[in-house]
């Protein structure tokens, strides 16, 4: 029988290997210690464009991945960077949101945004706004200080009288491509004839019929946020509503997944497109890339647009339908790409 002494000293010793061993699997099962994805919408340039315009748009990505990555790394939390990364493309005049929006039929803009913390489920959003700079702050608002999830039109402008978000004046979100780009879809229209129909009927070019910018993060703390702007559709009527606003089709988050959308909002919203990648995942045992590519190519039909999501281990997708897509993602292990098309 083993003496008292080396019993004592086997089990440190047991204790001490299975420590090691926990340690190690801890180490290599974590991954990254933060993540980001963005995109600025999959209505993209032609492939043809200019190596000029191409590298414009490029320089406007990596400046707005770059902030997140920086933010990341000194601990911000997931909520806070991807509310301040979605503004940088609101501010930025080459994407269709805040200050790149697209004109409605009317030639004004009606701005829509939401933001979404995982592990609370905590979310916002707005929809018609007309003159906030940056609605995915007033999104977050929403979220923070009342206890609705969407505000929409006269309420939201009111909302933002009552918060002090900053405001300005409609026409300071127009821009002259923008402006082309209403007037092209309003002469097609007219030679279709027939109002309601013609107002109906998707854009012979279908990068008119979509634009979005949006934003995933896993912070070092394993937390996940999304957040979603867009200017919504060129030449709109009726108040038309995508699902950039619509938690659950153009932005989701949880403890599992989080996903931000562009694209066709309707199918988007028929479809429940960034829940139903957060369930694949957390019910049906897919990994986030087979989510995220049996709901874009299988669910969506083709040139519907795509997504970016981010899942709790670090996982980053960018998965898309159409000729391509503004996007760029980062991580703490050395990744930085930001890309338009596949290659």
């Amino acid at each position: 029988m083993p003496s008292p002494s080396r019993v004592v000293l086997f089990a440190l010793s047991l204790l001490l290997a299975l420590t090691v061993a926990a340690c190690r699997s801890v180490t290599h099962d974590d991954g990254p210690t933060w993540a980001i994805a963005i995109h600025g919408g999959a209505g993209t340039l032609d492939r043809a464009a200019p190596s000029s315009a191409q590298a414009e748009y490029r320089a406007s990505l990596s400046k707005a991945l770059e902030l997140g990555r920086e933010r990341l790394r000194r601990g911000d939390s997931a909520l806070d960077v991807v509310e301040a990364v979605v503004r940088v493309f609101e501010d930025d005049p080459l994407f269709n949101a805040g200050k790149g929006a697209v004109f409605n039929e009317q030639g004004a803009h009606e701005l829509d945004a939401s933001i979404m913390e995982g592990h609370t489920l905590a979310c916002g959003a707005v929809a018609g706004v007309r003159t906030v700079k940056n609605p995915i702050s007033l999104a977050r608002l929403v979220m923070e200080k009342t206890r609705h999830v969407l505000l929409m039109g006269d309420g939201a402008e009111q909302f933002a009288t009552l918060t002090g978000v900053e405001r300005v004046e409609n026409s300071y979100f127009d821009t002259e491509y923008r402006r082309k780009v209403l007037e092209e879809v309003l002469r097609e229209r007219q030679l279709k004839g027939a109002a309601l129909g013609a107002a109906q009927a998707a854009p012979s070019d279908v990068r008119h019929g979509y634009g979005t910018v949006g934003c995933v993060v896993r912070d070092q703390k394993g937390n996940l946020a999304a957040a979603t702007s867009t200017g919504g559709l060129t030449g709109k009527r009726w108040g038309r509503v995508g699902d950039t606003p619509v938690i659950g089709a153009g932005n989701y988050a949880d403890a599992f997944v989080a996903v931000s959308g562009t694209g066709t909002g309707e199918q988007f919203i028929r479809h429940t497109v960034a829940r139903s990648i957060g369930a694949r995942v957390q019910f049906g045992g897919q990994t986030l890339q087979q989510a995220a590519d049996a709901v874009v190519h299988g669910s969506l039909q083709p040139d519907d647009g795509g997504i970016i999501a981010v899942d709790r281990h670090g996982n980053l997708v960018a998965t898309y339908n159409s000729t391509g897509m503004y996007r760029g993602l980062a991580d703490s292990s050395g990744l930085f790409d930001v890309r338009i098309f596949d290659n």
